[in-house]
């Protein structure tokens, strides 16, 4: 009787213990429901408000699209309607959409010259305007760079470069804006830019394997040819390299001048193609041509006053070749290039009160090479050669004044030599020792010697081949 009482309670308490413990959670239990059903109703009611901003944003967008439709079909009713254009994104516009790369390049130079720069000329030709000469004597700040360059949007992309002297001077080099992509390999420029036309023309001074640019291109150009206006370019699809360009412009880069005249002033056109030899080696060729005129453009020597009118057109031959062993151009590579170029002017020349006729075809050229015969070291070989040739003038051939009256145009054939040697302890600094022999002057021979710094600070974009 005793078991059955004891198995009785142990059966009974062992129901329950169970029973009597969930009774003592299910407070705990409803609180936690709770909360997590609090949690639910607070998340949904934010999703809700998120949701109908959401709704908002995008009727208001709609509207503005449908307003914008509304006005252009006002403004237009005869074109069909075009839709809207989709605003430009963050990620598409670039990383730099409203941060634009800034690089600057500091240039400096010593120069010993055997002449008085300030007598400089080139014999038989007129003096052109712009960057010519071998500079000052003794220390001179040069020419520095700053450029800024950013994407504008997925469609263009805009650069600034402005060229600071030593004499505290400021001048746009450059400032266009560019399409990134028009489709096909064509691409559009607007703006001041350096032009196409042969291969040293294209490329900023800081790049140049000698410290001042060829004879050709001071006389022929004034330094470089940039003019205002548009260019377009087309890449073939080829595995050869094949560019063809165009350029329309205001005329008033040298050897033309400011004619306050409507329209294209200056027209250019140039192609250029290339390929790779083997793996160690690579070419490019090219020809260029530039039509400008120029209205009294004047100029004055030994106290004579002469100003010429008419035409000028430029055609210029330019080939490139370049070696490195297996295409590594970082211990040993070497670089030959030249340039020819032929200009024909026609028109009048005037001196005093008295005008006539004028034709002249002169040509210049040039041919260097480069040797890094070690990683950082370079020399460098240069000649230059201009012709004046022999120029028909109507005054002179008249009778009616002698050559006296013209001292600047007596035949003559301008030449120089330089050799140099450059140090280049990274790809952001070079340190450059140049010798020339130039006897552009008749009858004069200028020793000239340069030591030459070039310092690349911040974001800079690639150099072309």
């Amino acid at each position: 009787m005793f078991k059955h009482s004891v198995m009785t309670v142990a059966i009974a308490a062992a129901f329950a213990l169970p029973l009597s413990a969930g009774a003592a959670e299910s407070p705990e239990l409803a609180a936690i429901r709770a909360q997590i059903q609090e949690m639910k109703q607070s998340y949904e009611a934010r999703l809700q408000a998120l949701e109908q901003r959401l709704q908002d944003a995008q009727a208001a967008v709609a509207e503005a699209q449908n307003a914008a439709a509304s006005a252009q079909q006002a403004n237009a009713p005869a074109a069909p309607a075009a839709p809207a254009p989709a605003a430009p994104t963050t990620a598409a516009a670039g990383d730099n959409s409203f941060n634009p790369s800034i690089s600057l390049v500091l240039g400096g130079t010593f120069s010993n010259l055997s002449q008085d720069p300030s007598t400089y000329r080139f014999g038989g030709f007129m003096p052109p305007v712009g960057e010519v000469g071998p500079g000052s004597r003794s220390f001179n700040l040069g020419e520095s760079e700053l450029t800024m360059a950013a994407n504008i949007d997925p469609m263009f992309a805009g650069q600034l470069t402005f060229a600071l002297t030593g004499e505290n001077e400021a001048s746009v080099e450059e400032a266009f804006v560019r399409t990134r992509e028009l489709g096909g390999g064509t691409n559009v420029k607007a703006g001041r830019f350096l032009s196409g036309v042969g291969y040293l023309n294209a490329q900023h001074s800081h790049t140049w394997d000698f410290v001042d640019a060829p004879l050709a291109y001071q006389a022929f150009f004034g330094g470089q040819y940039k003019p205002d206006g548009v260019q377009v370019r087309w890449l073939a699809p080829f595995n050869t390299f094949l560019e063809v360009g165009a350029e329309v412009g205001s005329g008033r880069s040298f050897p033309g001048n400011d004619r306050n005249k409507n329209g294209f002033n200056a027209t250019s056109v140039f192609a250029h193609a290339g390929d790779d030899i083997g793996d160690s080696a690579s070419w490019r060729a090219g020809l260029s041509y530039l039509r400008t005129g120029a209205a009294d453009r004047a100029y004055e020597f030994d106290g004579i006053p002469n100003a010429f009118s008419g035409k000028s057109s430029i055609w210029m031959a330019d080939a490139v070749y370049k070696w490195a062993p297996n295409g590594n151009p970082t211990r040993t590579n070497f670089k030959l290039q030249g340039e020819y170029m032929r200009r024909k002017e026609s028109g009048t020349l005037a001196a005093g009160e008295l005008a006539d006729a004028y034709a002249s075809t002169q040509s210049g050229w040039y041919l260097q090479g480069v040797y890094q015969f070690m990683p950082n070291w370079r020399a460098g070989l240069r000649f230059d050669r201009l012709s004046s040739g022999t120029p028909f003038i109507g005054l002179v051939d008249s009778g009616a004044l002698g050559m006296d009256a013209f001292p600047a145009l007596v035949r003559y054939k301008p030449q120089r030599s330089s050799v140099m040697l450059d140090w280049s302890p990274s790809e952001f600094s070079r340190l450059r020792l140049q010798f020339a022999r130039d006897e552009a002057r008749p009858g004069q021979t200028d020793n000239q010697v340069y030591l030459q710094y070039i310092m690349s600070l911040g974001a800079h974009a690639g150099h072309t081949f």
